[in-house]
């Protein structure tokens, strides 16, 4: 297992502020957070498909070159069948097979995955079972089991921590609620809490949006804006939903199987967003950002 080490301080986007972490193309040594070059993956070579070494597979991916800095706040827009889910799994550690070169804070992305406490990562509610008998609190504690071992007990400290952090979201009076029993806001709340409880210095959310109502949506806004300032967190928002990732991220990255476009979110025209979705995108699609 690598060595633990202290995560360094780092400058974090404040929001309203125009992001200062510099070319998301280019490599920051000692600074960046993710770092993907020319990364390509295609689920045929993965599969161990002959074919697909002389190019006849879809590719997934195409030449991702991707630089997150520490404390940035990075939205990746795409459409269905993007790549967004492809990416997400390599740099989680759950998919191999990819060309050129992945790493999370220095290490290979299944190293950062043993250690348990480099990302936070909070999936799609599509993906979760929630009917499975679990209280909010053991869902929180569960964020711990990576960092301390699946039959070791919890220390006292990362109890204590994930209480404050229960607190912090605003789910303490529901932590011995049974999961399935919240509304999906609160949902989304327990498990930020259980993302974040292992104190990992990058938090990762795939869709975090989907079955929330708009005023829901725009109190989770501002309860990632806060966790994301006062933990010194680099973020990273996954979605189709180009409402939420302009009104949430400094910096954006657009995803169609390559990287197209990043910049600021008042860099997302109606001509961009069209080339990167590749259909006419509606004036109510791009809110502020028209």
């Amino acid at each position: 297992m690598p060595q633990r080490n202290e995560h360094p301080p780092q400058h974090v986007c404040t929001h309203g502020e125009p992001c200062r972490h510099g070319d998301l193309g280019r490599h920051e040594e000692g600074r960046d957070a993710i770092c993907l070059e020319h990364v390509s993956f295609s689920y045929a070579w993965a599969g161990g498909s002959g074919s697909a070494w002389r190019g006849e597979a879809p590719l997934a991916l195409r030449d991702v070159t991707l630089h997150v800095e520490q404390g940035c706040n990075l939205g990746i827009i795409g459409p269905n069948g993007a790549g967004k889910t492809t990416l997400l799994k390599i740099i989680l550690g759950l998919l191999e097979g990819y060309t050129g070169t992945v790493s999370v804070m220095g290490m290979t992305p299944r190293q950062a995955c043993r250690r348990g406490d480099v990302i936070g990562y909070v999936p799609q509610r599509l993906e979760v079972e929630w009917r499975f008998p679990v209280t909010v609190r053991q869902v929180v504690r569960m964020g711990l089991v990576g960092k301390t071992g699946l039959f070791r007990a919890y220390r006292r400290a990362d109890r204590r921590y994930a209480e404050e952090l229960m607190d912090r979201v605003g789910v303490a009076p529901l932590a011995d609620r049974p999961i399935g029993s919240l509304s999906g806001g609160q949902q989304q709340r327990a498990f930020i809490a259980r993302a974040l409880v292992a104190k990992p210095p990058i938090l990762i959310l795939d869709e975090p949006t989907v079955g929330i109502d708009q005023p829901g949506q725009r109190q989770f806004a501002e309860l990632v804006h806060q966790l994301h300032e006062s933990l010194n967190l680099t973020l990273i928002v996954v979605s189709h939903d180009l409402k939420a990732i302009a009104a949430g991220c400094n910096r954006v990255a657009c995803l169609n199987q390559s990287i197209h476009y990043h910049a600021a979110p008042q860099g997302l025209t109606r001509e961009v967003l069209n080339e990167v979705f590749a259909h006419e995108v509606a004036p109510a699609d791009l809110g502020a950002t028209a």
